[in-house]
């Protein structure tokens, strides 16, 4: 107990005598930022974005950012709604504060001209032809389904890249899918709407029918036991799929494409 106060009294004693004036003190030069004050572009993107776009804006998970046809695709207005409200029906979270997130409005005005001045390269006036980001027009999935088989199922036919695989389509939106269509995926050799279908450009309705194909494929189970396929088709594929008949198709009907024709 001696030894204890002994101790005690000596560094009190050191405290009081200056000892404690030769602890570090923090560099009144580098003031520390707070975190709502912070509106760099590369450690906002880093902290909020790369784990699910990829460290460059490619290779993540979700759609890839850095794409100059999807920043033609996407005006400042959808781009700053997507960042600060999210997007319903998919895993986009909201960032902004006032959707309960943790951006301020500043901040996610400089993610979205952070991500203009780096992966626009191509300007971000969309061109007059390209569909639209999102349409009112109704999907024609038997339709889609023809376009589908002439244009997409040979690079789609492997396992790897099945994307009527119905576990894929369950972690996908069909505004997902319709971004890919139109935009494509650069960084896999994924063709964009210019040159997706036989080497032309795809209409609004091409792209809303391919999109309606795809949605009919989709699990409403998905994780669960699949029927049995049939023959010659993998294990992964969702159950048997029956080619959509017209009355199964909802909105109306199309002029025939160009693979129709």
């Amino acid at each position: 107990m001696r030894t204890f106060l002994a101790a005690a009294s000596l560094a009190a004693g050191c405290l009081l005598s200056g000892c404690g004036s030769h602890l570090p003190r923090m560099n009144s030069e580098q003031p520390v930022t707070r975190p709502d004050q912070l509106v760099s572009f590369e450690p906002l993107y880093a902290q909020n974005c790369s784990a699910c776009h990829g460290s460059s804006g490619q290779g993540g998970p979700a759609l890839d950012l850095n794409n100059p046809v999807l920043q033609q695709l996407l005006d400042d207005g959808s781009l700053r709604r997507s960042i600060q409200d999210g997007v319903a029906g998919t895993l986009m979270p909201a960032f902004g504060e006032s959707a309960g997130g943790m951006l301020t409005d500043a901040q996610v005005d400089a993610l979205v001209k952070g991500m203009r001045a780096r992966w626009a390269t191509q300007g971000t006036v969309r061109p007059v032809q390209m569909p639209p980001e999102t349409t009112a027009l109704i999907g024609n999935a038997s339709h889609g389904e023809q376009i589908y088989q002439v244009d997409c199922r040979s690079c789609h036919s492997g396992a790897r890249q099945r994307v009527t695989d119905p576990t894929y389509l369950a972690l996908v939106s069909d505004q997902a899918l319709r971004a890919i269509l139109i935009a494509g995926r650069p960084d896999i050799g994924h063709p964009g709407w210019q040159t997706v279908a036989q080497g032309h450009a795809v209409s609004d309705q091409e792209v809303t029918d391919v999109v309606a194909y795809l949605a009919s494929r989709r699990s409403m189970t998905p994780g669960q036991p699949y029927a049995a396929q049939p023959q010659g088709e993998p294990t992964t594929m969702a159950a048997e799929h029956k080619p959509t008949t017209e009355k199964q198709t909802t909105g109306r009907t199309t002029e025939p494409s160009r693979m129709e024709k």
